[in-house]
């Protein structure tokens, strides 16, 4: 369980201090970075996180796998598509961002949620969590908001996937719809993943890099 607490902490933590002190300016390597984290992330629930909530005697799955899609359109209603990449506030704006932090604080508990029941889950989690640590982290040093509030905001961030670890070790509710839930964060995982995808694609035009990028992505998570 310690593990499962401490890497998507990490993997925010190394994302703000990547541009904090590199302050990166080329934004081609965070677009392959988020090709790569979209793949993988991908890969890692169609081959290891789908089959085990399939192998259940539940019959409901594909039902809760919609929910969790249409939960994250939802969600990124108010979050402006901050999960996959986007932060759409005003570079002048000083006030917290209270429907970012919210929405992204429901995704994040919920993708915490079943990440003890399912083998190499949470690497797909720190994976994407990295690139959206980094992009908002760019944001926030570039913007007039203040350095706690920004401190503030990745610190309750990276904290949020940890709570939904610590929930559902903990509660037996968690336990009792432990399938229903996973169904749901499937569904999340597939809506961001492709979305991330056709998005590092725009323009679609043919990039060799990028498509070696998320071929490597597959290839290191169908051997995990």
């Amino acid at each position: 369980m310690l593990i499962n607490i401490v890497l998507p902490i990490i993997s925010v933590v190394l994302g703000f201090l990547i541009v904090y002190i590199l302050n990166p300016k080329e934004p081609k390597h965070l677009k392959l970075l988020l090709a790569f984290s979209g793949a993988f992330l991908l890969s890692i629930t169609v081959f290891h996180f789908l089959p085990e909530v399939y192998t259940s005697s539940y019959k409901n799955t594909g039902l809760f796998i919609m929910i969790g899609i249409l939960l994250q359109i939802i969600l990124e209603f108010f979050s402006k598509g901050a999960e996959h990449g986007h932060v759409h506030i005003s570079k002048n704006a000083t006030a917290f961002p209270w429907f970012i932090f919210i929405s992204l604080s429901i995704h994040s508990v919920l993708e915490g949620l079943p990440v003890e029941g399912h083998t190499n889950l949470i690497y797909g989690i720190i994976i994407h969590k990295l690139p959206v640590a980094i992009i908002l982290s760019t944001f926030f040093l570039g913007s007039k908001m203040s350095l706690s509030k920004s401190l503030v905001f990745l610190l309750l961030f990276a904290l949020m996937t940890p709570l939904g670890v610590f929930l559902s070790a903990n509660f037996s509710f968690f336990e009792t719809y432990y399938i229903q839930i996973s169904a749901i964060v499937i569904g999340i995982f597939l809506h961001i993943s492709t979305t991330i995808l056709f998005e590092s694609n725009e323009g679609h035009t043919f990039n060799i890099t990028k498509l070696l990028t998320i071929i490597s992505a597959v290839v290191i998570a169908y051997f995990m």
